[in-house]
């Protein structure tokens, strides 16, 4: 199987995709992640769909959200802000709420490196009571592009198996606790797993998923943010029997700590120990980012995939992923690997 490069076209192409789609006619898109992998795939995608839904990790253990998880008991809402703020739109009103939202505290008391959103979701979670009713009031206020769920009702610890976490003892495998310390771990991930083994997940976000067209996993922090989705069963198994097209976007570069040395195909190879009924239409990735086109391709199809190639990434050189380049890729993956929704 050969990989076919997607031709450069920026914002305009998708812009005009989306203005010249019937509303109630555009593909419904569920992504999911955490941190800032799925803030760029909702930046992107919000500009070629108004039928966006984000599905967020719940295992942040670290900084303002995991001083608010400890004292509260309560999800930890960073993960949530950070999809809320890239769903803002680029209007004022949305890039000014955008800035709130993500503003953190600078003091010497205990409101330092706070950010504001996470106090914003945390007090409507204890007015409310409820998870969903708050986040869809904050994407209310702010204008979102989309609506934004947490993947389980319970704050997960993410839980790895590391080779090598002690270099005086490289062959022997230990347990590391806590999603902070899972993403910076010395050694190599060998698996992650969840606690409680059997979270319940969210009842919206697995609706969300059986009635989308299109489901985008990645990109993102591999073990801390993308595949802890496919360990909460009832999400596992909706992704296994959605009839949607689902695309696997690619990071652009190994993160340092937890894939360090990583190759593209490694990904995809871990992926499938994780979840071994999955499969994915489209794996995405930057053609800048993938020096064995045949090994992707290899792995890619083992997962039952097309690999397709596009310039993804920020032209001035750091590995982020540029907003107009992703949205141009995605929507010419929803048109070329589109079967099935009315939008088509």
């Amino acid at each position: 199987m050969t990989s076919r490069p997607l031709r450069r076209h920026r914002l305009s192409r998708a812009t005009a995709a989306l203005s010249g789609r019937k509303r109630g006619a555009q593909p419904k898109v569920v992504a999911l992640g955490g941190g800032m992998g799925l803030s760029a795939s909702l930046k992107a995608l919000r500009r070629i769909t108004g039928d966006l839904t984000a599905v967020v990790t719940v295992a942040d253990d670290g900084g303002s959200s995991g001083r608010l998880r400890e004292e509260f008991g309560v999800l930890p809402p960073g993960d949530l802000r950070k999809a809320l703020a890239a769903l803002c739109g680029d209007d004022e009103w949305g890039q000014t709420w955008a800035r709130v939202i993500q503003h953190r505290f600078e003091s010497e008391g205990e409101l330092h490196a706070h950010a504001v959103g996470n106090l914003l979701i945390v007090s409507l979670w204890e007015q409310l009571g409820d998870h969903v009713q708050a986040l869809d009031l904050v994407g209310k206020l702010l204008g979102a592009h989309g609506r934004v769920l947490p993947m389980s009702a319970v704050p997960l610890e993410l839980q790895a198996l590391v080779r090598g976490h002690h270099p005086d003892r490289p062959d022997d495998i230990v347990t590391v606790r806590g999603q902070a310390t899972v993403a910076l771990t010395p050694g190599e991930v060998q698996s992650v797993h969840v606690v409680p083994a059997d979270p319940p997940a969210v009842p919206e976000a697995v609706a969300a998923v059986l009635d989308a067209d299109w489901v985008v996993l990645g990109p993102g922090s591999w073990f801390s943010s993308v595949i802890p989705h496919l360990l909460v069963p009832e999400l596992h198994d909706a992704l296994v029997s959605t009839k949607a097209r689902k695309v696997l976007s690619l990071n652009l570069a190994p993160q340092p700590g937890e894939t360090e040395g990583f190759s593209p195909q490694r990904h995809l190879e871990v992926l499938g120990r994780h979840a071994p009924k999955l499969a994915m239409d489209v794996v995405l990735a930057d053609e800048a980012a993938v020096p064995d086109r045949e090994s992707l391709a290899d792995a890619a199809k083992r997962l039952g995939a097309a690999v397709e190639l596009a310039p993804v990434a920020s032209p001035d050189g750091v590995p982020i992923h540029d907003p107009e380049l992703l949205a141009a890729a995605y929507d010419r993956i929803f048109r070329m690997h589109g079967r099935i929704g009315p939008w088509r």
